[in-house]
C-alpha cells in the first residue's frame, strides 16, 4: 500500500504548498485564508491541515487529523 499524502485541499485543488507560500506573504490567519482562497469553505476536511500548516509550514501530512 503506497504512504498517505495529503498535499491539498481537495475542494479547490490548491496545494498546501502554494497556500502557504500567499499566506506567509500576505500575513494570513486561518480565517484570511479560508475567506480569500475559499480552501477550508467547502467539506472543511482540510481545515485542520490548513491550521497546521500556519502553525508549522509543514505541507505534506502523513496522517490524518481530526478537529
Amino acid at each position: 500500500m503506497a504512504p498517505l499524502r495529503i498535499t491539498r485541499c481537495v475542494c479547490r485543488g490548491t496545494t498546501f504548498a502554494s497556500l502557504l507560500t500567499v499566506a506567509t506573504e500576505r500575513r494570513w490567519t486561518l480565517p484570511d485564508l479560508v475567506r480569500e482562497t475559499g480552501c477550508g469553505a467547502g467539506c472543511g476536511l482540510c481545515l485542520p491541515y490548513l491550521r497546521e500548516m500556519l502553525r508549522t509550514g509543514q505541507t505534506e501530512f502523513s496522517e490524518v487529523i481530526l478537529e
